[in-house]
């Protein structure tokens, strides 16, 4: 039982780190567990901790409900449950003829947009005035029965970003990878090794602690054309689906062969759409599975078809407590016992199966530098772990096992 609920806690610690850079929440104090380092992470057990776990899981809960009491104005929860944006609904496979039923029952046309680079055309919609995202929703959806409908759901970081120490960072050597590599994330400060960032959201980009991480990991291992998409800003509803949608768009049309994303949400039909068509154009996708346990529901996008889903290890090579699971694994990598640096350039311990993912990208973005048959390529990297052959633990086995920088 104790095992069972050390897996739910990573949201909460999600929400007290990635959250503090990226929707712009309070950070909130965890406590401090003898012989536990709580920094996204249960490093070990002992007999203390199951009363304190639940009182993580207490915290999960109520730092659920600040974010929605901070933020009233710009979230709110969908149908089922999950954080969105705030009074819109977002809308596909519509005509204007039937559009028109929605637009007579009091919903607004906010924006009519084709996200550029995969030519996906959606349209915000704002819901009646008083009427709850949910309750919208389910009304919209028997208003154009033929439609594709969601909210604009929110994603949240999948491990917890550096803080500043006065050591500095250090990654295992190697050979520079040429392939770009697109990452989607909070942004990156001035000194970070980007070739470029655009910011998707308001106040973007913004320098966070979790994108800056997820860049200096990417370079450590060698990749040298890096394109930053922050879709966080100083927005409160950053992350929704519609910013990831055009980040994504924007990075392909960039040139970006390699798409890494290490964040989490509900399955959502706009940014399944997205990434669909970014794959047909040829771009490789990569996604941690997320922190919140393999009890949990299965994380997006990590879990959309065709996906790269990774997941994490610590340094005996033991699948991390709190990694999450997807509807399908590809690989592991090193999640704990990293260090990258922070948006300030200073360097500081990170965990969390945000930075497994980096990794598995930057390998392989050094696959398709030797050509485009990259999965055999990787499958003969990977060191296999667990059950022989692919498994449920490790995937098809673990990448970068010497990516873990010294310090």
């Amino acid at each position: 039982m104790l095992r069972k609920a050390l897996w739910t806690i990573s949201a909460a610690i999600a929400l007290a780190g990635p959250a503090a850079a990226q929707l712009a929440v309070p950070q909130l104090p965890l406590p401090q567990l003898p012989g536990v380092q709580i920094d996204g992470v249960l490093e070990t057990l002992d007999v203390q901790v199951g009363a304190r776990a639940a009182q993580l899981l207490q915290l999960r809960e109520r730092a659920l409900d600040r974010l929605l009491r901070d933020n009233r104005d710009r979230i709110e929860r969908d149908r089922f449950g999950d954080l969105a944006r705030r009074g819109e609904l977002l809308v596909m496979d519509v005509e204007d003829a039937t559009l028109a039923l929605a637009v007579a029952a009091g919903f607004t046309v906010i924006e009519r947009t084709t996200v550029e680079g995969l030519d996906l055309a959606v349209i915000r919609l704002a819901v009646p005035p008083g009427l709850p995202l949910g309750k919208a929703q389910a009304k919209l959806e028997q208003l154009l029965p033929g439609a594709t409908i969601s909210a604009d759901n929110l994603h949240l970081g999948a491990g917890t970003a550096a803080r500043a120490t006065a050591f500095a960072a250090r990654g295992a050597s190697s050979r520079a990878i040429a392939t770009s590599v697109g990452v989607i994330d909070g942004g990156v400060g001035s000194t970070a090794p980007v070739r470029v960032q655009r910011g998707f959201a308001s106040g973007a980009p913004r320098a966070s602690n979790h994108g800056s991480a997820v860049v200096s990991l990417l370079s450590a291992a060698g990749v040298r054309d890096v394109r930053l998409a922050d879709v966080y800003g100083s927005d409160p509803a950053g992350g929704n689906a519609l910013a990831i949608a055009r980040a994504l768009g924007w990075l392909t049309q960039g040139g970006a062969k390699v798409v890494t994303i290490s964040l989490v949400g509900p399955r959502n039909p706009v940014l399944a759409r997205a990434i669909g068509t970014a794959q047909q154009r040829g771009v490789v996708i990569v996604a941690a599975v997320g922190n919140d346990g393999p009890a949990a529901p299965p994380a997006y996008p990590a879990s959309y078809d065709n996906v790269v889903s990774v997941t994490g290890v610590d340094r005996r090579n033991r699948p991390l407590i709190e990694a999450g699971r997807a509807l399908h694994l590809d690989y592991a990598a090193p999640g704990a016992d990293l260090w990258a640096e922070n948006a300030t350039g200073r360097a500081g311990p990170v965990r969390g199966t945000s930075y497994a993912a980096p990794l598995v990208a930057a390998r392989l973005a050094a696959a398709l530098d030797l050509g485009p048959a990259w999965r055999p390529r990787l499958d003969a990297e990977a060191l296999d772990l667990g059950a022989r052959g692919p498994d449920k633990l490790y995937g098809r086995g673990l990448l970068c096992s010497a990516c873990r920088p010294a310090r």
